[in-house]
């Protein structure tokens, strides 16, 4: 299916957002919603009750603090209750494993477990991953990512997340945590929200302050929210908050985004924790929303804070009334109870910050000597699932005269620095902080220590070994006579190239997170050219944190299969093995688009800010990748959803059926008055440090170091102190929205093939045009994955929300299904959609 061009369209809207975002502006919203305990977490809700009710203010004040930047084990750390032998709560990166630890598993990216476009293994790796977590002692695990969605091709966490698809995005995020929390541990979805690119993501000279991204209305709800809505749908315990602005409040003290957003329309009942040291105020981000403050302490290891003895203070003056306090502390322990962490809780059992067996249990003080790490083996049998993960998320591009599968070459070529080890060892770069070998992780804080690296040369010389095939392997990308000589005669030449990326306190070869072009690294783009020059059967595997331009070699008639292999994990060589020799079937589609030249994804990453602070206007509005192509008539590479395979697959018999819900109702109502739980002791007195205590150098404790602050302003926002019932938003009521978004207003079916001669399963994709001049021409709403014999027919079968079809009405605050026509197509990508009809 080709599209006309409404480049105009896309070009007038721009023009009218970036009018109105340049003046960006978050309205106050107080009082910070208390939690209810609706959506399933009733259960969890009573027990919170029952334990905060409990606590002294110190007590409910250190679950609400980190202890400080290595304070203790773990990346984060609340403080503890002695009296109730709690013992605080870890909170531990990444979303692809447990980081900083050994004896763990090393899981595929984000990314690449979104291109198995499979519900069943988005849960299976939370659910692996969960378990390691849990195993290892790890309260809340910091993940999965919905932020950055991927608005830039070359920002710098994309790979962290699934897609720039929100639905794609969405449905990956709640499989996971579904998986994570169904282990026992509290997922944490991240970076909320408009963190989409690493530079300025902090205030940094020259700029004193971080960027704001501006977002209208609209692109809020119908983009960016969007995966979080499906987050809190599904029982999400925990939402970080990001370092950026958002319509130029800081993200983690802006009362818009966290009070009516989240917690009002979304209707979360569990807590917000800032990201290490997003916090930039004290009781003012406690108004907003915030409930956990990380890493406790203002600045890394500054051993001062904005909460601990703060927070306590301004709940002794008033600032800070109890019911805003109780309603934090409930919120934490409602999702510490409601994954079962009573029952699934076990000591933690490892160190962040020393892989010894023995250290100091205090590492910014060093004091209190002792066993830190017990090295617990949590890996289990995931080796096979990570595997397994890794070739269903191999994206087949090009496929020439059936190059692929191979059968027993008689010569085989391997070449390319992506195709072997680090010579230095696996781990060698801490938080993979080196583009040396084969990459299988990006770098920074979503990292996981490898347990080993299968690299492809690794793997495919052991195939070749079983298959009595001649092998020579090259790894230098700079010595082509060695590469000539490996390459002239062989039935097949493999070329790997790579290209990384990740968190901007790391830069690699000028790469400050973000990355600088969408080309291959370490000259691998003229490895392939050269390669290609000789060998008239030449394969390209591709490890890539993201799109790169490949139409180069795309083009060339001696590349006869690329394959995109992504961030594939521990398995890494024995998954490209599994579908370059036909063990697996490529079943994977490619999660972003990918142009033929930087300009044509219509934004990028602003480097150089010409304000402090640094503006990012979102104005391409919900038109980013495959909806941005579209709307401007731009032909890429490859696009969206597409996907090759070793057998081919039909489309045929669309059906739809219209289901009568019943009308859309805005909730109404009241909410009751905020609760509080147990009593407060007033006298400051008793809430400083005990006599002869001994304070931990740098370390964040509840206790008042000095006199409560009195005679403060009054002048808080309006309302940010009321108890009292509050209004509910017609667009909220229930988890991730009013539930009659959920309502089913059309059935959709169709017919999907096998035609050709092997096994293999096909994702067949629902797209639905909303049908204003103003929306995208295609969105994308709907997926499967069907396993299917030769000649095997399956139904695919996808239920259209009332959500699928409608849009986000500033005016009204609410979902409105338009009068435009809606059309729905069914295909294999965004672009190959044989099957129309009117949803009428």
């Amino acid at each position: 299916m080709l599209w006309s061009s409404s480049i105009a369209v896309v070009a007038a809207l721009s023009n009218t957002a970036s009018a109105q975002l340049n003046d960006a502006y978050s309205p106050p919203s107080y009082p910070s919603p208390w939690m209810r305990g609706g959506n399933g977490w009733a259960d969890a809700y009573t027990k919170a009750q029952a334990f905060v009710s409990q606590l002294t203010l110190l007590e409910k004040v250190n679950l609400t603090t980190g202890v400080g930047w290595e304070g203790e084990s773990c990346v984060g750390n609340t403080g503890a209750i002695p009296r109730l032998n709690f013992p605080g709560l870890c909170l531990q990166d990444s979303p692809l494993g447990v980081r900083d630890t050994d004896f763990n598993s090393a899981f595929p990216s984000g990314m690449n477990v979104a291109a198995t476009w499979s519900t069943r293994l988005f849960k299976s790796r939370g659910n692996a991953m969960g378990s390691e977590h849990g195993g290892k002692g790890v309260d809340v695990q910091l993940g999965p990512v919905a932020g950055p969605i991927g608005r830039v091709p070359a920002g710098g966490r994309n790979w962290e997340g699934f897609s720039p698809d929100p639905v794609l995005t969405g449905v990956a995020m709640a499989q996971t945590i579904q998986g994570i929390q169904d282990a026992g541990v509290i997922a944490c979805a991240k970076h909320y929200i408009g963190n989409e690119q690493e530079h300025n993501r902090q205030a940094a000279a020259p700029y004193n302050f971080a960027y704001s991204a501006n977002i209208d209305d609209v692109t809020m709800h119908e983009l960016y929210l969007w995966p979080f809505a499906d987050s809190v749908r599904a029982g999400v315990g925990a939402i970080m908050c990001s370092y950026n602005q958002v319509n130029n409040s800081y993200a983690s003290q802006n009362s818009y985004t966290l009070n009516y957003l989240l917690k009002n329309e979304l209707d979360f009942q569990g807590f917000v924790t800032s990201d290490w040291w997003a916090q930039l105020t004290g009781a003012a981000s406690a108004l907003a929303g915030l409930d956990m403050t990380m890493a406790g302490d203002q600045g890394l290891a500054s051993g001062d804070t904005f909460w601990g003895s703060n927070l306590t203070a301004a709940v002794l003056n008033g600032t800070i009334p109890q019911w805003r306090l109780d309603d934090m502390v409930t919120r934490i322990m409602s999702a510490y109870y409601k994954v079962g962490r009573d029952t699934h809780k076990v000591p933690v059992n490892f160190n962040s910050w020393n892989l010894s067996t023995y250290g100091y249990q205090h590492p910014e003080a060093n004091e209190d000597f002792t066993q830190i790490n017990w090295h617990v083996n949590v890996q289990d049998d995931h080796a096979a699932l990570i595997r397994e993960i890794g070739g269903a998320s191999t994206v087949l591009l090009k496929n020439t005269n059936n190059a692929l599968p191979l059968n027993k070459p008689k010569y085989i070529a391997v070449i390319g620095e992506d195709a072997h080890d680090n010579p230095a060892g696996v781990n060698s770069c801490s938080d993979r902080n080196c583009d040396i070998g084969t990459l299988a992780m990006g770098w920074g804080s979503g990292t996981a220590n490898f347990p080993y690296l299968i690299a492809p040369n690794t793997a495919l010389k052991a195939q070749a070994a079983s298959d009595g095939s001649k092998y020579t392997n090259v790894s230098d990308n700079y010595d082509f006579d060695a590469v000539t000589a490996a390459v002239t005669g062989a039935d097949i030449a493999i070329v790997f190239g790579n290209a990384d990326s990740g968190e901007d306190y790391i830069t690699i070869d000028g790469n400050q997170g973000d990355r600088n072009n969408l080309t291959l690294w370490g000259n691998a783009d003229a490895l392939i050219a050269h390669v290609a020059s000789i060998n008239p059967n030449t394969i390209v595997v591709l490890h890539t944190v993201g799109p790169v331009i490949v139409e180069a070699y795309k083009n060339h008639p001696n590349v006869t299969a690329i394959l995109w292999a992504g961030l594939p994990g521990q398995e890494s060589g024995n998954a490209i093995t599994d579908v370059i020799y036909g063990k697996v079937n490529p079943q994977a589609k490619s999660v972003f688009t990918w142009g033929k030249q930087r300009e044509d994804w219509g934004v990028d990453v602003v480097y150089t800010p010409t304000s402090d602070p640094p503006q990012l206007n979102f104005n391409e509005g919900v038109f980013i990748d495959y909806r941005h192509f579209d709307a401007a008539g731009i032909e890429p590479s490859y696009e969206f959803g597409f996907g090759l395979s070793y057998t081919n697959f039909s489309y045929s018999n669309l059906v739809i059926q219209k289901q009568n819900p019943g009308p859309y109702e805005p909730t109404t109502g009241e909410t009751s008055a905020a609760p509080t739980f147990g009593t407060i002791d007033y006298n400051a007195a008793d809430n400083e440090f005990p006599p002869g205590w001994h304070a931990v150098k740098d370390y964040v404790y509840p206790y008042l170091d000095g006199p409560v602050p009195t005679g403060l302003p009054q002048d808080w926002p309006a309302g940010a102190q009321d108890g009292s019932p509050q209004p509910k938003l017609p667009a909220g009521g229930s988890g991730g929205g009013n539930r009659q978004l959920w309502d089913t207003m059309y059935t959709v079916s169709a017919t999907v093939t096998n035609t050709g001669g092997v096994k293999g399963t096909e994702i067949p994709q629902l797209y639905i045009s909303l049908g204003a001049p103003t929306d995208p021409k295609v969105v994308l709403r709907g997926f499967d994955d069907l396993i299917l014999d030769p000649g095997e027919s399956e139904t695919f079968t996808y239920e259209v929300t009332r959500r699928d079809i409608s849009n986000w009405d500033t005016a009204s605050q609410n979902w409105v299904v338009s009068t435009y026509p809606k059309t729905v197509y069914v295909g294999s990508s965004s672009r190959n959609l044989p099957l129309s009809g009117a949803l009428a």
